[in-house]
């Protein structure tokens, strides 16, 4: 493993920039603004998507300048970025069976290229010591976004979407859906550190950060939730309950989830309105067969599951699934059989009706694979566990891995969690003496 560059005192903005501006002739320098462009691309992923986009090519265009071949191929052999490439490459070879235009093809594999980021990512972080500069960037514009949020909740006008649409209380920019995503992750991810500090007895830290996850909460609660996260939030709190307390404290703060939970819905019109939604929207579908959510989710994964079934081994190929739900659309479309749509909002069925059973292998071996890198203590591991627990468990739900912002929140989050991971193994390992050859 390459190992970072020594320490410097950077005590002071100008400090900062006077290191920034010698990358040209400085090894220290040229690394550190590949640090800080990540540090820019997370502050921008909850408010802007070209950002993100241009970002990431500033940021691998920064990393060629610090590039070293035979460490990166060393780290390349781990499944950890082998089946990521995979299963690009099955999408990529996948366009040569479809049925489907050249520009539905290449539009279906543009979502699956993000994952090629992570092999870059998990080498440099490996190597870099400031990946928590950029989980701390994203913490802090998330929490910057709850003001935005509670301020277009007060004043609709301030938004920046169109005023009155549809689930867009208390949106400023992009969706309910990414909002609820990257508040329920970082709401998550703090009960780490609020537990950590507590024991060490830095009373004041953790009521900084308990204050910090309770506005998320409270943002989640009373100004606008994705029934996704409603869903989720359970899961990725019993994960953290098992892991890290006590049954007796696991006793007690599932009594007092549930206290809170009751309370919060009695109180919360916009709790109230999202689960009863859920009821509500599969009343309608089934008797009115008119296309709400729900019922529409359960027409896409029924319809998916025959298309999986027509070809299980190697599937339809990449970007045949809009032109198999307009073979398969029955009725007038403004009935729920006449829908037709491109992704069935699931990610397992968004790929096996592509690549089949070979795609499902690799996209499950990909998750498991991320998931045991991070079986582990420290803040780090617990980063990328919920990162990719709840785009797993979201996923059932949505294709997030594909989504540009819960797939880029996969994206950074495993590949520089996993980096600082793998850094943390390797100076124990040469602590220890047993580092490998």
């Amino acid at each position: 493993m390459a190992a970072d560059h020594p320490r410097r005192e950077i005590n002071s903005i100008g400090s900062l920039l006077s290191v920034m501006a010698s990358a040209r002739r400085d090894p220290f320098a040229r690394m550190l603004n590949v640090d800080l462009i990540a540090v820019l691309v997370a502050a921008l992923l909850p408010w802007s998507t070209s950002g993100v986009g241009i970002g990431m090519l500033v940021w691998l265009a920064a990393l060629a300048a610090t590039f070293e071949l035979r460490p990166f191929l060393r780290s390349l052999q781990r499944p950890i970025c082998v089946l990521p490439i995979a299963l690009v490459a099955l999408a990529a070879v996948g366009t040569l069976w479809s049925d489907a235009s050249w520009g539905a093809r290449l539009y279906a594999l543009s979502p699956a290229t993000k994952l090629l980021a992570l092999p870059f990512l998990l080498y440099h972080f490996e190597r870099s010591t400031r990946g928590m500069w950029v989980f701390v960037a994203f913490l802090a514009s998330c929490t910057l976004m709850t003001v935005a949020s509670w301020i277009v909740a007060i004043d609709p006008s301030l938004t920046l979407k169109v005023p009155g649409e549809p689930m867009g209380h208390g949106i400023f920019v992009k969706n309910y859906i990414d909002q609820s995503q990257e508040f329920l992750l970082c709401a998550v991810v703090l009960a780490f550190p609020i537990i950590t500090l507590l024991q060490e007895g830095k009373i004041r830290r953790a009521l900084l950060l308990t204050l910090v996850a309770a506005n998320l909460v409270v943002n989640m609660v009373f100004v606008v939730v994705s029934r996704t996260a409603l869903v989720t939030l359970p899961v990725m709190l019993a994960v953290f309950a098992m892991a890290h307390l006590k049954w007796r404290t696991n006793v007690l703060l599932f009594a007092a989830a549930v206290i809170f939970g009751a309370l919060a819905w009695t109180v919360s019109p916009q709790l109230q309105a999202t689960t009863d939604k859920f009821t509500r929207d599969y009343r309608i579908y089934k008797e009115l067969n008119q296309p709400t959510s729900i019922g529409l989710r359960l027409e896409f994964w029924e319809k998916s599951l025959r298309f999986f079934a027509e070809a299980p081994v190697i599937g339809h190929g990449t970007g045949s699934t809009r032109g198999l739900f307009e073979a398969a659309a029955t009725g007038p479309a403004v009935l729920a059989q006449g829908q037709v749509i491109g992704n069935p909002h699931n990610q397992t069925l968004n790929v096996a009706v592509q690549w089949g059973a070979i795609g499902v292998v690799i996209l499950y071996a990909m998750w498991f694979s991320h998931f045991s890198l991070f079986r582990g203590e420290g803040l780090a591991a617990w980063i990328g566990l919920m990162v990719v627990l709840q785009n797993m468990f979201s996923s059932l739900f949505n294709s997030h891995l594909f989504d540009f912002h819960e797939g880029w929140m996969y994206v950074l989050g495993v590949g520089i969690a996993g980096g600082m991971v793998l850094r943390a193994r390797s100076e124990a390992e040469e602590s220890s003496g047993t580092v490998r050859p």
